[in-house]
């Protein structure tokens, strides 16, 4: 292969075999260069891959969480009447978009405002933790996909006396882990009869302290107005029914309500979680230029540092462009060896961060594949100058 080329023979040429030979044995003369070359590499890579797999994995639990809400969750609510005063739902709001075409099922609650729960009756009234009394009707669990972690849910003889229902952030902040216990609401004992799990469509319900709207009006001098209605809509008809919310809900001023989709919530915040990740995509890019910057040096040196080899090489008849051929297929090397190595590590950070959260584990096809493309188009590039060097080198200049 690399005997001296007979006169007036053409050059002996290198099969595709030979030229990974000459390059990997190039890369195994240096071993702790080349792994710090590809380890700025591999960084680079690492990074891009662990953001667009977190993302991505971010996004399937996303789409399974709505999968299992629904999205056809649709609130209605009083907004502020014309001289910009609070305004008020009447009270028939709810049986009026229950019988709407296309509604599966409504329900509703009420704000109690000047209702404040406590663990005793020693606390001082401004300790409330930010715990809102609401009254809420029997059919709120099918409406919003209510489920209990302990106890039950209000019924039809609890919710005319004074029992509450907590959700999962107020009973942490009251320190009630069970229930059967009783907590000062609205200057009087109330029994906890049950704590909710986190619902993510309706998060204001977390850290809601809830009581049957019978109980509300005989205890705690509730007016019947409510302030959230919550409407479950068939899927095929959610952009009807939430076009004829506000007519239905306040026929008299629908301009006074205000209607909102809660799976929009989660949609919005997805998209504010995509541009973050684009910025740390800016990050990884970085780093992997970075780690191009370290190939090119490497690879520089490296010609440097065999100049004798080179000489050598081209004495016996090795031509400049089997010459440039082997320094770019070393460059190709190094950066494809961190470009394996940063994918194969931006998977272990993607399964182990998914794991942490409990989400499914996703990295997309072409987030590899452009991980392993960019590596070698960075090797092309940062070995492009050094092989040309390389290939310039006459036998007798490299030799001396």
């Amino acid at each position: 292969m690399n005997a001296k080329t007979p006169p007036g023979d053409a050059p002996a040429r290198l099969g595709p075999g030979d030229v990974l030979r000459v390059g990997a044995a190039g890369l195994r003369s240096r071993p702790a260069r080349v792994f710090l070359s590809a380890l700025g590499i591999a960084i680079g890579i690492a990074a891009m891959i662990g953001v667009v797999g977190i993302s991505t994995s971010s996004r399937a639990q996303l789409q399974v969480t709505l999968d299992r809400l629904g999205t056809n969750l649709l609130t209605a609510g009083p907004g502020e009447d014309f001289f910009g005063d609070a305004s008020k739902l009447p009270e028939e709001s709810v049986g009026m978009v229950a019988r709407m075409p296309g509604v599966e099922s409504a329900s509703a609650t009420a704000k109690l405002e000047d209702a404040k729960v406590y663990r005793n009756d020693h606390i001082p009234e401004g300790q409330s933790g930010g715990i809102s009394v609401l009254a809420a009707r029997l059919d709120l669990p099918r409406t919003v996909g209510l489920t209990t972690a302990a106890g039950t849910w209000l019924n039809t003889g609890t919710a005319r006396y004074p029992a509450v229902v907590l959700g999962s952030a107020a009973a942490e902040r009251l320190g009630v882990a069970a229930p059967n216990v009783q907590v000062w609401l609205g200057s009087q004992w109330f029994t906890v009869v049950g704590i909710l799990n986190p619902n993510e469509l309706a998060p204001e319900l977390d850290a809601a302290a809830l009581v049957g709207w019978d109980a509300a009006a005989a205890h705690l001098g509730f007016d019947g107005h409510p302030t959230t209605v919550y409407t479950r809509a068939r899927d095929d008809a959610v952009t009807k029914v939430r076009e004829l919310l506000a007519a239905t809900a306040n026929p008299q001023a629908p301009n006074e309500v205000e209607v909102s989709r809660p799976s929009d919530a989660l949609a919005a915040e997805n998209a504010a979680d995509r541009a973050f990740t684009g910025l740390l995509l800016g990050l990884g890019g970085v780093a992997l230029l970075v780690g191009g910057v370290g190939v090119a040096n490497t690879m520089v040196i490296s010609v440097l540092e065999r100049r004798a080899e080179i000489g050598l090489r081209r004495s016996l008849g090795a031509t400049r462009g089997q010459i440039r051929l082997q320094f770019l297929t070393e460059s190709q090397l190094l950066a494809a060896l961190g470009g394996v190595g940063g994918v194969v590590l931006g998977i272990v950070v993607t399964a182990g961060f998914a794991v942490t959260q409990d989400w499914p584990t996703v990295v997309p096809v072409w987030a590899m594949a452009g991980g392993i493309l960019a590596t070698l188009v960075i090797g092309g590039v940062a070995g492009l100058y050094p092989a040309v060097r390389a290939a310039r080198l006459a036998p007798t200049e490299a030799l001396s």
